[in-house]
């Protein structure tokens, strides 16, 4: 059985957060005191965790991203991997991170079989880093960059959400900085997700302001054949390095979506801008059988729309900041 909307997308990617919990204080994800955190006995425990992920793969889902907050604060994030990459199916686990605690555990996740992670870093000078992130760690995310290349967690994906007036002007640096290290490139658009609710399209960076920026340093050439993946890519100066850019406000993808998520909590969502959530941990902690979960996943489909809608009136930001809903 696959996991199929009513608008014919086939889902197979469900990105499950293991914890709403960071150790930074991204401006753009939460307000400088941090935004209130979900109640520990709501949270899914590893095994509740492993049932649902069980399940989705048993109906197509061939991919695992763990997310957060900040996936690695969770204190048992190695044998979640191994569990994980334990199922029948065989399912890729993968993990997006801000890096701080790579440094100890990027070999200790490759030996439990995760396959590559993505790191947050959004600019490469220390004093803008402190201002970004409310806390002076900037050495510690580029020596678990180190870590994760070579414990071997390959591609090493960096993202860096791109924000007028703030880190713009390092769209270039950032790419030669990956390029130089054998490190993807990712730019992000700025979205809708911060628990502040200050988001402002005018100070989002579009992709094409990136790509005007990064082509009068690089010579990019397109490439195709760009499936269901969130970024579109580049060949740097004609590879075989690449950078992309995920442009979900300006070129939105919807409709190749193929991803799900769970919140750390244990809900069920279609969509990073999505309205309703379908309660899985209402489900296991219920009595509810493998059935009924995989009918959770379904329900959860069912209302999945075309688009995000970002721009159109009836838009409305999610009540979840980002940390809360997973990346």
């Amino acid at each position: 059985m696959s996991l199929v909307d009513r608008f014919g997308r086939e889902h197979r990617d469900l990105r499950i957060s293991l914890t709403d919990r960071c150790s930074l204080r991204c401006t753009y994800c939460m307000p400088a005191d941090g935004v209130p955190w979900l109640p520990r006995d709501t949270m899914l425990s590893t095994d509740e965790i492993v049932r649902i992920a069980r399940v989705g793969v048993e109906n197509g889902i061939t991919e695992l991203r763990l997310t957060g907050g900040e996936p690695l604060l969770r204190a048992d994030v190695v044998d979640v991997v191994r569990r994980l990459v334990a199922l029948p199916g065989s399912p890729e686990v993968s993990l997006t991170t801000n890096a701080l605690r790579l440094p100890t555990l990027a070999q200790p996740l490759r030996d439990a079989g995760l396959t590559r992670v993505n790191v947050s870093l959004d600019t490469l000078d220390r004093e803008r880093f402190v201002a970004l992130t409310r806390r002076d760690r900037l050495d510690d995310t580029l020596a678990g960059l180190a870590a994760a290349d070579a414990a071997g967690l390959h591609p090493v994906k960096v993202n860096a959400v791109a924000m007028r007036g703030v880190n713009d002007d390092e769209v270039v640096d950032l790419t030669r900085f990956a390029v130089e290290r054998g490190y993807q490139m990712r730019f992000i658009e700025q979205m809708p997700l911060d628990g502040g609710h200050t988001w402002d399209r005018t100070a989002m960076v579009t992709q094409a302001e990136i790509l005007d920026r990064l082509s009068a340093a690089f010579t990019l050439t397109e490439v195709p054949a760009r499936g269901a993946a969130p970024a579109e890519l580049w060949l740097v100066d004609g590879g075989p390095a690449t950078v992309g850019v995920i442009a979900s406000v300006s070129a939105p993808f919807c409709g190749s979506c193929d991803r799900l998520r769970l919140t750390a909590d244990g809900q069920l969502r279609a969509c990073l801008f999505s309205q309703d959530e379908v309660d899985a941990r209402g489900v296991l902690r219920g009595g509810g059988t493998d059935d009924d979960l995989a009918d959770a996943f379904r329900r959860c489909l069912a209302g999945k729309r075309a688009g995000h809608d970002i721009g159109e009136p009836g838009f409305h930001q999610p009540a979840r900041p980002m940390s809360a809903i997973g990346g």
